[in-house]
């Protein structure tokens, strides 16, 4: 950034408006933002996204763009996020001072959400700031009016930090207002589970985060129809294929705690059943049973 720079000119005097806020030592419990994990803000793909995201219904719009250089920001990098929404609601539950403004490590960061340490891992991160940099965002979600929109970045600004005689020290973020005032509201945040960072593919990840945040514990579990997974997810593949991917992802099983099944509903649709698992061998065979007699639902 110049000094010219209008951008730089705002961030810097958001910075000085704001207090730093330092990352807490020790094992958290991640929580996810939750307008996060039920609408399509991140590129599924590990490849480069630049096509927008552009998803309208009768309440909700979204748009994504990405830059050119950089691409879109991708549902890994929104793992940054959920580190950062994990420090907030931590901080506050301990009755902490908080603020968008936060320092921290790339160590912390990369060993919180259960990646490598190596010099490949410090590069990617760079690079994944970057992307949630650049990344802008218009969304009318928690917008008091319909015809109202926010535009925003993952993050407004990033800088690496170091010492009077150049040795690295780590890294400052500053949040934009409108993931902060989600987190910081206790209703709009849930805990997932650490098993979620070991998911490898980006349709896998968004089912996790999707039906975290729909089905929750509830026993009856959530139904959804393939059509309405394939327009909400963002993805750019064709439904033919997203389908293909999601029979993939029903004979692995792997999202944690929870089942998945494949019915066929009305006019012959294929739907997606996601069911809580439980421990008890007694109670997943009664799960079994109920999934049988589950009343078909649409989100």
């Amino acid at each position: 950034m110049t000094p010219r720079d209008p951008h730089a000119r705002n961030c810097g005097d958001e910075r000085e408006q704001l207090e730093l806020f330092r990352a807490l030592p020790g094992e958290l419990a991640p929580r996810d933002a939750q307008d996060l994990m039920a609408y399509p803000f991140f590129s599924l793909a590990k490849s480069k996204r630049t096509t927008p995201i552009d998803f309208r219904t009768a309440q909700i719009a979204i748009k994504v763009e990405a830059s050119a250089e950089h691409g879109m920001a991708t549902i890994w990098d929104a793992d940054v996020l959920i580190w950062a929404a994990s420090q907030i609601v931590q901080a506050r539950d301990r009755g902490l001072k908080t603020s968008r403004l936060m320092a921290t490590t790339p160590y912390e960061i990369l060993t919180f959400t259960g990646r490598a340490t190596g010099a490949r891992d410090y590069q990617r991160l760079r690079a994944a700031f970057d992307r949630l940099q650049s990344t802008s965002v218009v969304t009318s979600i928690r917008q008091t009016t319909e015809r109202r929109r926010r535009r925003f970045s993952w993050i407004n600004e990033w800088k690496e930090t170091a010492d009077p005689s150049g040795r690295p020290l780590g890294v400052e973020l500053i949040v934009p207002d409108w993931f902060y005032e989600g987190v910081l509201n206790e209703a709009l945040v849930l805990t997932i589970d650490r098993a979620y960072f070991g998911l490898t593919g980006g349709l896998e990840r968004w089912l996790y985060r999707l039906v975290r945040k729909h089905a929750g514990n509830q026993q009856g579990g959530w139904t959804f129809d393939f059509a309405h997974l394939h327009a909400k997810s963002g993805a750019l593949s064709p439904l033919k294929h997203f389908a293909f991917d999601l029979r993939d992802i029903v004979r692995r099983q792997p999202i944690p705690n929870y089942r998945l099944d494949i019915r066929r509903g009305p006019f012959d649709r294929e739907l997606l059943i996601f069911t809580p698992l439980t421990a008890d061998p007694l109670e997943r065979a009664v799960q079994r049973l109920d999934r049988r007699l589950a009343a078909v639902e649409k989100l």
